[in-house]
């Protein structure tokens, strides 16, 4: 940036560029620690892999690295199985250090090699910190041995990997840990192997993000030194790798200690030397993989962070899918239970039994004082056939509520059917939850009973300055209770033929008992308030169910704001590297391969 007068401004304090562009990469390791991918959708699996190893790369050696960018460069030697890579390090050390494998697959831990006084760069808490620092070969690959070596210049380390194209799984991943945690990647390949795919993919892989990388052509007979060198230099230019420094080492003799003749390996040394001792050119290679994978890190994030919101989207769908059954089988029952569709069959036998329909709605219709003590003795003595109406109701409540839990189960479970996320989630679920829950029907038979109960204590809280009163004492809290229930169901829109005739006067039959006890608007009042506690206490039994799908869901741990907290912290390292290389923030900033 310059000021008006073309004098370029100065830069601010280096330092506080590290410690800015630190905090970011520590934001952008906790927002893809946080980001959940488990829902079984498309390209979720590769996403997955691509989270684990960008998360891996931070703590492994970008965030070790900024913190330490004094530290010697790490030089890992990675390659082919069978390329001669163990071989290589011992002769570029001038001693057997590392043990080749003679049977494959060798598993063993990583060797790293450096000099005495650069021991304190290499603790665990530096680079790689997952793996245990040990003095002594293992068969560990969880394990790091350190090898300190005078013949390894100050500055320099290097790192014998294990096969990228091993059958041991552990073994590749280990190498690609490695390789990713390299401030040079040394490839190794050979005459007879140098056009396999694996090493390509990493090269690639190397390239995508400005890696500095050298070449080793081992094991390489005179005779094929050409051709192949040639061949090997057209595949690396295709491949945006033709500034890549590439060295030949032809087929020679190993001697009793491992080792390579000294003149073989002496360009690679030489070069190696030269590096380590050149602060500025050491520095260069540093600063090109390391600013390459902080740039790679922040474009690979808007590819999780899609990721991320494609599975909160299938979130909401799958629990919306839910909420819309249980929602509808909520309101079937609030329908059913007001449309007259339960003073049917058995209830409605056993409200006529209690009531005799006929003549007591002719009766309640009078005026005649005496008429109505006929009604009062009538009632009286009645107790059981209030208790079988209650019964009744019971029953045909519970059957109600659990025709419709079933009937929402089967929808939900169809929906999720629809998805591959959500077969994975049914079948993970440890119980059929296209049915009700097995001890549903005990929960809506103890529900129903609450409610029932609830009404008795309406009428007993309503009628307690009525206690005296004959029509009270003659009707009783039960009856009373029972005639609050029938009311509740009063609509009869859900009947049909000679029902809404006989249910339609059996519910004004209820409410003219209650309202010759209550009045008129009590009796609203106390018909509102019994439908509305009913209602709570279905959706109360319902969200019991709906929790079944939903508390699935609730485990994956996705949040919805996941995508826009990675996103955030990819424009904000982005927003860093512009601001540090003096670009407009938000432009491609066309970086360079730094010379190697």
């Amino acid at each position: 940036m310059s000021d008006i007068h073309g004098v370029p401004e100065p830069r601010q304090d280096a330092g506080l560029e590290a410690t800015q562009m630190l905090t970011a990469l520590v934001r952008l390791r906790g927002a893809l620690q946080q980001a959940r991918l488990p829902l079984a959708v498309p390209g979720a699996d590769e996403q997955r892999d691509a989270q684990s190893e960008m998360v891996d790369q931070l703590e492994d050696y970008v965030i070790p690295r900024l913190m330490t960018i004094d530290a010697p460069m790490l030089t890992v030697v990675g390659g082919s199985t069978g390329a001669g890579k163990s071989t290589l390090v011992n002769s570029l050390v001038g001693r057997r250090v590392t043990e080749p494998g003679v049977l494959r697959p060798t598993t063993r831990s990583p060797v790293l090699v450096h000099h005495p006084d650069d021991a304190r760069w290499f603790g665990q808490d530096r680079l790689l910190p997952d793996l245990e620092r040990v003095a002594h070969s293992t068969n560990d690959p969880g394990a790091l041995q350190l090898v300190p070596s005078d013949s390894v210049p100050r500055g320099l380390a290097i790192l014998d990997a294990p096969d990228i194209d091993s059958v041991e799984e552990r073994n590749r991943t280990l190498a690609a840990q490695l390789l990713a945690a390299a401030d040079l990647w040394l490839f190794v390949t050979s005459a007879a192997r140098y056009a396999d795919q694996v090493p390509w993919d990493f090269l690639r892989k190397a390239a995508e993000r400005s890696a500095a990388v050298a070449i080793v052509l081992d094991r390489t007979p005179d005779e094929a030194v050409e051709t192949v060198s040639a061949h090997l230099a057209r595949m690396l230019a295709s491949r945006g790798l033709k500034d890549s420094p590439m060295f030949i080492v032809r087929e020679g003799p190993i001697d009793d200690d491992g080792l390579l003749p000294a003149g073989f390996v002496g360009d690679i040394r030489g070069w190696l030397e030269s590096l380590a001792a050149d602060t500025t050119a050491r520095g260069a290679v540093v600063k090109q993989t390391l600013d390459g994978a902080i740039r790679t890190l922040a474009w690979r994030t808007h590819s999780v962070a899609d990721a991320a919101a494609e599975q909160t989207e299938v979130v909401h769908r799958l629990r919306g899918d839910v909420d819309k059954a249980y929602d509808q089988a909520i309101d079937a029952v609030a329908v059913a239970s007001a449309d007259g569709t339960l003073l049917r069959g058995e209830v409605l036998a056993r409200w006529q039994e209690f009531v005799g329909t006929g003549e007591l709605l002719r009766s309640l219709e009078t005026r005649i004082g005496a008429l109505r003590d006929r009604i009062v003795n009538s009632l009286k003595g009645r107790p059981a056939q209030a208790e079988r109406v209650t019964v009744a109701v019971e029953s045909g409540l519970e059957s109600l509520i659990l025709e419709h839990a079933e009937a929402a189960a089967e929808r939900a479970e169809a929906s999720w059917q629809s998805l591959a996320s959500g077969q994975a989630l049914l079948a993970d679920a440890g119980e059929d939850l296209g049915r009700a829950s097995r001890d549903f029907r005990r929960r809506a038979e103890r529900a129903v009973r609450e409610w029932q109960q609830d009404l008795l204590d309406m009428i007993r809280t309503e009628g307690a300055d009525k206690r005296t009163t004959a029509r009270f004492m003659a009707y009783g809290v039960n009856g009373l209770s029972v005639a609050l229930m029938v009311v509740v169901f009063a609509h009869t829109a859900g009947l049909t033929g000679a029902e809404v005739g006989i249910a339609g006067g059996s519910a004004v039959v209820g409410q003219k008992l209650l309202e010759a006890v209550f009045g008129d608007q009590a009796v609203r009042e106390l018909a509102a308030r019994a439908q509305a506690q009913l209602q709570e206490r279905v959706a109360a039994l319902l969200a019991g169910e709906r929790a079944r799908y939903l508390d699935l869901l609730d485990s994956l741990q996705i949040t919805d704001d996941a995508a826009d907290q990675l996103r955030a912290a990819a424009r904000r390292i982005d927003d860093l590297r512009f601001a540090a290389q003096g670009a407009p923030t938000g432009l491609d900033d066309g970086s360079e391969r730094a010379p190697v």
